[in-house]
Order: C-alpha cells, then structure tokens, then sequence
C-alpha cells in the first residue's frame, strides 16, 4: 500500500536527494506546509514570514520501506535538536517537522521520537514537531530532483552532496 508523510529537516533539496534514493520510495516532492498564507512561493518562504517550512512530501509502498525506516532515515539525515534551522540555514522554514496523514503514523512518530528522547540519542532535547498535515504546496518545478540537475550548484557542492555521500555509504543496502 502507498503510504504518505511529510517531513521538514532543513534545506529540502537535500532530503528529497536522500529519500528519493530509497527502494520503495515512490516520489518524493519538495513543497511547504505549516504555515497560514495560500500558495507561497520559494521568495515568500524564505522570508521566514509565512509560517510555512520547507518539506518533502514522500510517498512510500509500505510492502517494500516501513514508515520506521522512513523516520530512521529522516532522524539521521540532520540534527533535530536545532530550533528553526540546519547548520547555516536559519529561520522557522528551516524547522525539524513531521507533518503526518494518518492517526496511525501520528502515533508512530510520536513513539519514535519519545524512545529516541529517552535513549538520549542527541545530547539535546529534540525539538521536531509532529502536526498534522493540513495543506502541502508544492515547490516550483525547479526545486524538484535539484540536487541531481544542479550538482555544480555552490550550495549542493558544499552543502547537500557531502550528506548525501555520508547518506548513501550508510544506507547504502537500502539504495534503489
């Protein structure tokens, strides 16, 4: 079964990079969600006016990468115990996020972040927020796969592909 949940963890050039590397990820698709105002744009985003974070919308067939693995993989990929940003990305856009679809993944991460919390994991409290997905916007279409068709980009060379080399050697048995 097609499953859903939508994860904020920084820039999402980098996290859609990561997830959509995955067996039995079936898309993965940077957006904004969280915030009030209606069909932001990238520029309005950035501003950190709109209350909206930068996510990835992942689609998953459940048969194939259990949401677990899907959180395992989202926990790694940044620091959630960083408040509104990720490394040199600052502003509530940049928050550690987990915007669920179901009752059921609500549940679920909340249980993985409680046992991470008292297994004490980062020396820090975590401070990603699980909500509810209201509405999800997708990005501009230049924001999809950015990574893959921009890798001389200053910002994935120095930024995004040492992560996702880290990413890839770590998880590589779970690589498509």
């Amino acid at each position: 079964m097609i499953a859903k949940i939508t994860l904020g963890a920084g820039c999402f050039w980098c996290l859609d990079a990561t997830m959509r590397s995955l067996e039995g990820v079936v898309s993965s698709i940077p957006g904004y969600t969280g915030g009030l105002s209606a069909n932001p744009s990238y520029e309005e985003v950035c501003t950190g006016t709109t209350g909206h974070v930068e996510v990835v919308e992942v689609s998953f067939d459940d048969e194939i990468i259990s949401l677990d693995t899907v959180l395992e993989l989202f926990w790694w990929i940044h620091d959630p115990t960083q408040l509104n940003r990720q490394g040199n990305d600052v502003g509530t856009q940049y928050r550690s996020a987990i915007f669920y679809h179901s009752e059921e993944h609500k549940l679920k991460t909340e249980t993985v972040k409680e046992n991470l919390e008292r297994s004490k994991v980062w020396e820090n409290k975590i401070v990603t927020t699980i909500e509810p997905l209201v509405v999800f916007y997708p990005a501009e279409e230049y924001h999809h796969n950015y990574f893959d068709r921009n890798p001389l980009n200053q910002y994935c060379q120095f930024v995004v592909k040492p992560k996702i080399e880290k990413f890839k050697e770590v998880f590589s048995d779970r690589l498509k």
